[in-house]
């Protein structure tokens, strides 16, 4: 029993802030990482749906196809600027016609199902 008195002392003294220390400190590592782990799963769960989705069809100015004609003209209104300060910086916009005139973007494949070419049996 003398043993817990011995305890009892250290205990008195202070002497298990430490080891509260370094369980909270631990504990603490350990949500961290658990949340570092949770925030990876959802970065490649998102990348794994990013790379199912069909790529987007961008023209070089950043407007969708749809939004050009067969011509290949852009039919977007962008923000043009009319006034300009002593460093070239633009002051004032005004709403003006998009002037791209090609699209450059990927061309989407079209879905198509075609038949075995050999018999098998």
């Amino acid at each position: 029993m003398d043993w817990f008195w011995w305890v009892l002392i250290i205990f008195w003294t202070g002497g298990f802030a430490w080891v509260v220390d370094n369980v909270r400190t631990a504990l603490r590592h350990r949500h961290e990482r658990k949340l570092q782990l949770l925030e990876a799963a959802k970065q490649e769960r998102l990348a794994v749906e990013a790379a199912h989705q069909p790529p987007e069809p961008v023209c070089g100015c950043t407007h969708h196809l749809a939004k050009h004609d067969k011509r290949g003209l852009c039919h977007e209104r962008v923000e043009v600027p009319t006034a300009w300060d002593e460093n070239k910086k633009p002051l004032r916009f005004e709403a003006g016609q998009c002037n791209c005139q090609q699209y450059v973007g990927p061309q989407p494949l079209s879905q198509v199902f075609a038949e075995d070419l050999t018999d098998r049996a």
